[in-house]
Formats: structure tokens, C-alpha cells, sequence
């Protein structure tokens, strides 16, 4: 593939300086994501970038924990956000029913005044207020990814290739901390690049070999190719990237 061959070729020494974490810091990063915050809340609390608290959690509990403890947050952030929900929808039921309380006493009054304490007339008409109380209907939609276009890719990535140099090609699916979108995004077609070296060597396995991409730009130039061939996303770290 002539645009592999490209990818190969090219060679280029870019310098990532990143954030030192102390034994103390790594520790607490790894009991915190056990204990359910998520890979942003940690990354602003210790000053460092998402990587960086990735690479430290898949180093000391390993790459099959680390996508357990993802799903099982991830599960976590849906049944609370369902909390939230059904605490709101019983808030409205109740001030509903405490709006629709006052109507009726307003009504009783009025009744009062012009016929009499005693007199009620007989009806079976009871006069509710309107539900103040909006339904989204719409269908689900992916909003998680990025246009390659809108987005800004370090100068230098690795991608995990077999030994022929063929690219490694993976559905959405096979990725579990994507696993919460839409049944049609999961069937998509992907390429992963990795940020850190030491993480793709650590995912490749004998047949395969790690690549050095010191261009990201070729990504951009290569999308309609990529497309062509059915793949329509890149799955990075902690990004997930529209062609």
C-alpha cells in the first residue's frame, strides 16, 4: 500500500515532556479510578493529561482490568444519571399535584363567596393544571466523536500493524469503553493509534509489529482512501475520530 509505505518512510524525532507523578500520586490515581472517578476528574486533580493517568492505571492493575473498571464506571455515571432523572420527574410530579391542590382550593372559594359556604353544587368535573413537563422523544444520536477536521492530533503517534504491514482493523465494538453508543456506530470500521510507545508494544503480540507515524497529518490526507475501504473512524486514547 503505497500510502503505508508513506507512513513508514517518514522519519521525524518529536519530544513529548510529560508531568511526573510520584509513587504517592501514582497509588492514589489508581485507588480513585477503583473507587469509581473517571480518567477527566483525575486528570484535572493531578494536573496531568489524560494519558498520563491512563498509562499509569494499565501499568500497575494491566490493560484487562483497566477495561473492566471502565465498563463498570461507565455503568456506574448511566445509573446515576437515571437517579437524577427519576428525582426530577417525581420533583414535577409533586409540584403538579401541589399546583393542581391550590387550583382546586381557589375554585372552592370562589364558590363559597358567590353561593354560600353551604352550597356545592353536584358535578363530577374536576379541573387539573397542565403538566409543566417536556418528553424527549428523539431517536439517540453519536455526539462522542471529533472530525478529524475540528481536531488537533500530537505530531507524532504508533499504530500496531502484521508483519505484511497491513493496518490492524477492529469494529467500534471491540472496544469496551465505547460500548454505550448506538448499534450502528458499533459495527463501524476503525484504525487505533497510541500516543505512548511503550502502551503499543504492550498490545502487540508476535505477529504483529509497531509503526511510527511522525507525520499525524498524513491521517487527514489519507481519510478519503480510508473510507473507501469502509473505515470511517480512528479510536485514539481517550478520543474517538470522525473521517
Amino acid at each position: 500500500m503505497h500510502q503505508n509505505l508513506i507512513i513508514i518512510n517518514i522519519e521525524k524525532k518529536i519530544s513529548n515532556l510529560a508531568k511526573r507523578l510520584t509513587e504517592k500520586q501514582k497509588k492514589e490515581i489508581v485507588e480513585y479510578f477503583k473507587s469509581g472517578k473517571t480518567i477527566d476528574i483525575l486528570s484535572e486533580e493531578f494536573n496531568c493529561t489524560k494519558l498520563t493517568v491512563i498509562r499509569n492505571i494499565k501499568s500497575n492493575i494491566g490493560e484487562a482490568s483497566y477495561k473492566e473498571l471502565i465498563k463498570k464506571n461507565k455503568a456506574s455515571i448511566k445509573t446515576n444519571i437515571f437517579n437524577e432523572k427519576e428525582k426530577k420527574q417525581d420533583s414535577n410530579s409533586n409540584n403538579n399535584e401541589e399546583i393542581s391542590a391550590k387550583g382546586s382550593e381557589k375554585i372552592t372559594s370562589s364558590k363559597e363567596i358567590i353561593y354560600g359556604a353551604d352550597f356545592y353544587p353536584d358535578s363530577s368535573f374536576l379541573e387539573i393544571s397542565p403538566l409543566d413537563y417536556q418528553i424527549d422523544n428523539s431517536s439517540r444520536k453519536e455526539f462522542s466523536s471529533v472530525p478529524i477536521s475540528e481536531i488537533d492530533l500530537p505530531p507524532l503517534v504508533y499504530m500496531i500493524v502484521d508483519k505484511k504491514i497491513e493496518l490492524e482493523i477492529k469494529l467500534l465494538k471491540d472496544f469496551p469503553e465505547w460500548s454505550f453508543l448506538p448499534n450502528d456506530d458499533l459495527n463501524r470500521k476503525t484504525i487505533e493509534i497510541h500516543f505512548d510507545l511503550k502502551t503499543a508494544k504492550r498490545l502487540c503480540n508476535k505477529e504483529q509489529k509497531v509503526i511510527k507515524v511522525p507525520n499525524t497529518n498524513v491521517f487527514k490526507i489519507a481519510a478519503p482512501l480510508l473510507i473507501q475501504k469502509g473505515i470511517s473512524r480512528i479510536v485514539g486514547a481517550d478520543k474517538l475520530i470522525a473521517l
